[in-house]
C-alpha cells in the first residue's frame, strides 16, 4: 500500500533525524545549548525518543491496519 509506505518512510526519516550520524536536531540542539553540555548528552537524551519511534515503526508494520485506519476513514477506502 503506498499510503503505509509512505508513513513508514516518513517516520524513518525522522529517525534518521534524531540518531546518528545524520542527526541533524543533535547538532543544532549542541549548537543553541550551552558550552558544559556535550553531544553524549545529548545523545542519551535522544534515546528514549529513539526507541519509541522504533517500537511505533515495528507496530505499524506488523498491524498496518493500525496505520491506514485514519486514511481510510477520512477519504473512504473502506
Amino acid at each position: 500500500d503506498p499510503v503505509l509506505w509512505g508513513v513508514l518512510v516518513f517516520v524513518n526519516l525522522q529517525a534518521a533525524f534524531l540518531s546518528p550520524p545524520v542527526a541533524m536536531s543533535a547538532f543544532y540542539l549542541k549548537g543553541v545549548s550551552p558550552p558544559h553540555v556535550t553531544l553524549n548528552q545529548i545523545f542519551s537524551g535522544m534515546m528514549p525518543y529513539m526507541v519509541v519511534i522504533v517500537v511505533c515503526m515495528v507496530i505499524m508494520y506488523l498491524w498496518p491496519g493500525m496505520t491506514l485506519w485514519l486514511p481510510n476513514y477520512l477519504y473512504g477506502g473502506g
